[in-house]
């Protein structure tokens, strides 16, 4: 039995990433990693700061709950999930700024990963750790 086609690149002519890798010269790309590099440090730096914080905070709060009633404790939690949920997102930014210097290692920075198509520079320099073109990222919002 034959394999149904996939409806995502079906009728779509190939793009040449090699063609076009080809065009983004040496520098260019050093230039694309060392300012991902910069950002993962940046944010590596930040979730650092942010979970000494939380520590900290924790260790305040262990000492200084004598006397809380269920307001304070609600307060508190609601106050940790909070402070645990942003350093998740830094986490999270972490590992999207790695991802995008994988791809860039081996050749795929700058392509949607979905159509194949070029990501527009405008969207690199807004976001440089796109991963989808605009097209693609609005399909994806709208579900």
């Amino acid at each position: 039995m034959a394999k149904p086609a996939d409806t995502r690149t079906a009728g779509r002519k190939p793009v040449a990433k090699a063609t076009a890798q080809a065009t983004r010269s040496a520098a260019e790309t050093e230039k694309i990693r060392a300012a991902l590099a910069a950002r993962r440090d940046e944010l590596r730096a930040e979730y650092d700061q942010t979970l000494s914080e939380i520590t900290e905070l924790q260790r305040d709060r262990l000492t200084d709950s004598a006397g809380d009633d269920q307001a304070d404790t609600g307060t508190k939690t609601f106050e940790r999930e909070q402070e645990i949920s942003l350093a998740n997102s830094i986490r999270e930014r972490i590992t999207q700024v790695e991802r995008a210097l994988e791809r860039l290692d081996e050749g795929g920075y700058g392509w949607c990963e979905r159509c194949g198509n070029p990501i527009p520079v405008e969207r690199l320099a807004a976001f440089p750790s796109a991963t989808l073109c605009v097209t693609c990222k609005q399909l994806e919002e709208r579900r």
